[in-house]
C-alpha cells in the first residue's frame, strides 16, 4: 500500500481551504484518508499553516511520500530539515 501525504480540498467555491492528510495513493483527492495532520489556508497571509509536526515526522519515517506542494509546506515549517537530520544521524550511528 503506497501512502501519500497530500492536500484535501475543503471550503466553498473560489474560497479554497485545504487539510493536510495521509491517504492511500489509490483513494480520490477528497475521499478516504488515514490521518489528518493539519490545515493550509492560502487566502490568509499570516498563520496559514497549522501542522502536527510529530505526526508528520512519524509518517515520513514510515515511508509516506509527500506531494510536491506538501513537501514545500513541510519545508517552510522546518519538518523536512528535521527529517533529513534524523535520517543522517541514523546513518552515522
Amino acid at each position: 500500500m503506497a501512502v501519500k501525504i497530500r492536500l484535501r480540498r475543503m471550503g466553498s467555491k473560489k474560497r479554497p481551504f485545504y487539510r493536510i492528510v495521509v491517504a492511500d495513493s489509490r483513494s480520490p483527492r477528497d475521499g478516504r484518508f488515514i490521518e489528518n495532520l493539519g490545515t493550509y489556508n492560502p487566502a490568509l497571509e499570516d498563520n496559514k499553516i497549522t501542522l502536527n509536526k510529530e505526526a508528520s515526522l512519524k509518517w515520513l519515517h514510515n515511508g509516506a511520500q509527500p506531494s510536491d506542494t506538501v513537501k514545500n509546506l513541510l519545508s517552510s515549517e522546518g519538518v523536512m530539515k528535521t527529517f533529513h537530520e534524523e535520517k543522517q544521524a541514523k546513518k552515522q550511528a
